[in-house]
């Protein structure tokens, strides 16, 4: 039979525990979350729309291979997967421009637009990529 001293080391412990677990989770609860840099997922349409505009510089964030085998027309490619991709992109882009990135599905764009809107770029990401683009009956060039 469990006695008032054990179920009270018990509770102790349990509350211990509890408190230990929500300070090592959240930090302390005296840290901030830091937000997530922003950029902004549109249509094909609104895409297409900003390229017509002239409105941004064109970012294929794909391989060589995929961007080889189509591209949309004026991007430059900075493959998001290597590890220098924020320097590289950064060597081509103008960061007093706005810029639109792309990849095949979209993916890999989300991830490359936040990167890039950490280094203070206005970032817009092609929803749905070149899958949605050529849904949509959009022409690649190569």
């Amino acid at each position: 039979m469990i006695n008032i001293k054990s179920m009270l080391l018990l509770a102790v412990v349990t509350i211990l525990a509890v408190s230990c677990a929500r300070i090592f989770t959240r930090g302390g609860g005296n840290k901030k979350e830091l937000p997530m840099p922003q950029f902004t997922t549109v249509s094909v349409e609104e895409f297409e729309a900003l390229i017509d505009e002239s409105a941004i510089q064109l970012l294929d964030v794909r391989t060589q291979e995929e961007y080889e085998e189509g591209r949309i027309a004026w991007a430059v490619l900075v493959d998001v997967n290597e590890d220098d991709f924020v320097e590289k992109a950064k060597a081509v882009l103008d960061p007093a421009r706005p810029v639109g990135v792309y990849c095949r599905s979209g993916r890999r764009s989300a991830r490359a637009a936040s990167l890039l809107a950490a280094q203070g770029f206005k970032v817009t990401n092609l929803d749905g990529g070149v899958l949605a683009w050529q849904d949509a009956g959009k022409q690649l060039i190569k």
